[in-house]
């Protein structure tokens, strides 16, 4: 399903592709996903875990992914690196204000914010910008936004050279290459898996402009080391060991940065979400979701 929801810039409104499983008298868990990544990149099997421990759910495509509304042009990411961010479309903080909006178009007053890779950073900042919407927050396999901190292992340049993909074929080999680097090399790899996940990805939308935009959106948003020492809700931080795209470093910070964190670091995962963890990490989840449920209680 998609809805029309408010936009901060472009647009004055954009249309946010989204679905809700579970119960709806169950408590909310809204699931944002990473750069370039699509709603489907929460696994169906990973979603049924979380639903069987009492959940409901909404995942979604963020702006400039899947079915939801993309937007144009292509910003400059060597200046963006560089520090010159006048050519971003958008900040993380649209994209939390996206969040937010879908919760509004849902009629739902707060929620618990779940976020991997780059959704782990906009989890972050609904936390900070709009408090009172968000009942407990995980990051997952995310950083603080400062740099020096869970940057990139140099393996992962492979993931980003040669020539663009631009079939179907193409694109879903590219998506099985770069599991290979990102993926978590402690627990088995489903490439078929993996394949079937790109094509999808690839039928739903083929965008290639729209990762730039997003990765030069995470970059002109900068650090939110200080801000996230405000954040006063039940929070866990979730991060591989073995993440070559985000280093522990960065997980470890942001749990550092949160007042109470708990700090849950997996052995052998890296910047996936491997089937054999799933079961542990709905578990996590549900812990974090029941503490964040007694403190409203407690309210």
């Amino acid at each position: 399903m998609t809805i029309a929801i408010a936009s901060n810039v472009g647009p004055s409104r954009i249309d946010i592709a989204y679905e809700r499983l579970g119960e709806p008298s169950a408590p909310p868990v809204v699931l944002v996903m990473g750069l370039g990544a699509q709603l489907i990149a929460w696994p169906d099997g990973f979603c049924d875990e979380l639903v069987r421990r009492g959940v409901q759910l909404v995942r979604f495509d963020n702006r400039d992914a899947g079915e939801s509304t993309h937007f144009t042009g292509a910003p400059d990411f060597a200046a963006a690196l560089a520090g010159d961010y006048a050519s971003a479309a958008y900040t993380l903080s649209d994209m939390a204000a996206d969040t937010v909006g879908l919760l509004d178009a849902l009629a739902i007053d707060s929620a618990h914010v779940v976020g991997a890779s780059m959704g782990g950073a906009i989890a972050q900042t609904i936390a900070i910008e709009s408090p009172r919407r968000v009942r407990s927050l995980v990051s997952m396999m995310s950083t603080t936004g400062d740099r020096a901190v869970g940057q990139p292992h140099a393996v992962t340049r492979s993931v980003f050279t040669g020539a663009p993909a631009t079939t179907r074929d193409e694109v879903v080999q590219r998506f099985v290459d770069a599991s290979r680097v990102l993926g978590s090399p402690g627990f088995p790899r489903d490439e078929a898996a993996v394949a079937l996940r790109a094509g999808r990805e690839f039928d739903r939308a083929f965008d290639p402009g729209a990762m730039v935009r997003q990765a030069v959106a995470t970059l002109a948003s900068g650090d939110r080391t200080q801000q996230l020492a405000g954040v006063r809700v039940p929070a866990l931080v979730i991060h591989g060991a073995a993440d070559p795209m985000c280093d522990v470093g960065g997980g470890r910070a942001v749990a550092a940065a949160i007042p109470g964190a708990e700090l849950l670091v997996i052995d052998g995962m890296g910047h996936d979400l491997p089937r054999a963890v799933w079961p542990e990490l709905a578990t996590r989840i549900a812990e974090i979701v029941a503490r964040g449920e007694a403190v409203m209680l407690r309210a």
